[in-house]
């Protein structure tokens, strides 16, 4: 019989009982940390676990990983303690806040021949699996262009901007559509709630190949939205997650002609394209839990974190206005 996998989730905040609810469901929770030991004690209670340091965590040899869902500025010096005391690591986005910190934990974990995941979790959400695979089947023909929108009221942050938090989620998608790097990135910010940081932020990305993208990013707008568009020589697809199941995948297949100076559409009826229900976090907690188990690396693994964070730092440099 193999024994179940085990892992530590530290940081017991808003996003980190999501995480503590699906490893607990999962089977695989030892162990809670926090800097709130009552927050701790609590929640090792409400989910049959121990609520440990991360000292102690981290001599439990019977505990494989460790999920951080703290602070994005302690997440290098977290994910490098871990690393050296033979764990395998999760990050919950950002990976680290600069290019250096996240090459930093690559190069820990590989010389300890242990595996990172990042958060970026709409990798694992079954309707860009399936978007994803319409698009390597070539339901779209060629990828022209990329639209990200990621707008909702809160939650906002003091210590990060919208950059860190928010973006990575669409870096990781546009990167894993495109396959490779922009080779020119545009960047504007506007801030209003903390001086310096953006709370509005717009970014053109330009690949080799002609495809291009575009973000549009925000936790001040009144209107929720979340939607991907991918857009082809044949086609659109768009990822819409604030619509119904049913109705979040879905094929557009319109039709555009030259005709003189003018190019004329013909608006065909869409088709919504049928995707399994399933929670993504239980699949990014899932994931990380096989590849403690295997120690293959994970879709969302260092090096892609390294290659998100790249872009994020390019977007920081060239920002225009606040970062």
């Amino acid at each position: 019989m193999i024994e179940q996998t085990k892992i530590a989730v530290i940081g017991c905040g808003m996003w980190g009982r999501n995480i503590i609810r699906n490893a607990a469901a999962l089977g695989a929770l030892a162990a809670v940390i926090d800097t709130d030991n009552a927050r701790a004690s609590d929640f090792a209670k409400q989910f049959d676990c121990d609520a440990l340091s991360l000292q102690e965590t981290l001599q439990r040899i019977d505990i494989s990983g460790l999920m951080i869902a703290t602070d994005a500025t302690t997440h290098c010096d977290i994910a490098t303690t871990a690393l050296q005391a033979g764990k395998h690591v999760f990050i919950e986005k950002p990976m680290a806040m600069s290019l250096a910190e996240a090459t930093t934990i690559r190069a820990q974990a590989d010389s300890q021949n242990k595996q990172v995941m990042i958060g970026h979790l709409i990798r694992y959400h079954p309707v860009f699996q399936a978007l994803e695979a319409e698009v390597k089947q070539g339901r779209i023909g060629t990828i022209r262009h990329i639209q990200a929108n990621r707008l909702a009221m809160g939650r906002i942050r003091s210590t990060e901007s919208v950059l860190y938090d928010l973006c990575p989620h669409d870096l990781s998608l546009i990167l894993a559509l495109t396959g490779s790097a922009p080779h020119q990135v545009f960047c504007h910010g506007l801030s209003h709630m903390t001086a310096g940081l953006a709370d509005f932020l717009s970014t053109s990305l330009i690949f080799k190949g002609g495809i291009t993208a575009s973000m549009h990013t925000s936790w001040l707008s009144p209107i929720k939205e979340h939607r991907l568009t991918v857009t082809g020589t044949t086609g659109s697809l768009v990822f819409n997650d604030t619509q119904p199941w049913a109705e979040k995948l879905c094929l557009y297949r319109d039709n555009i002609e030259q005709d003189g100076t003018y190019f004329k559409i013909e608006r065909r009826q869409p088709e919504f394209i049928a995707v399994r229900q399933d929670e993504p976090l239980k699949s990014e907690v899932s994931t990380f839990i096989s590849t403690c188990q295997t120690g293959r690396p994970a879709p969302t693994n260092a090096a892609e974190g390294v290659r998100v964070q790249s872009v994020l730092e390019q977007m920081s440099t060239t920002c225009e206005g606040v970062k």
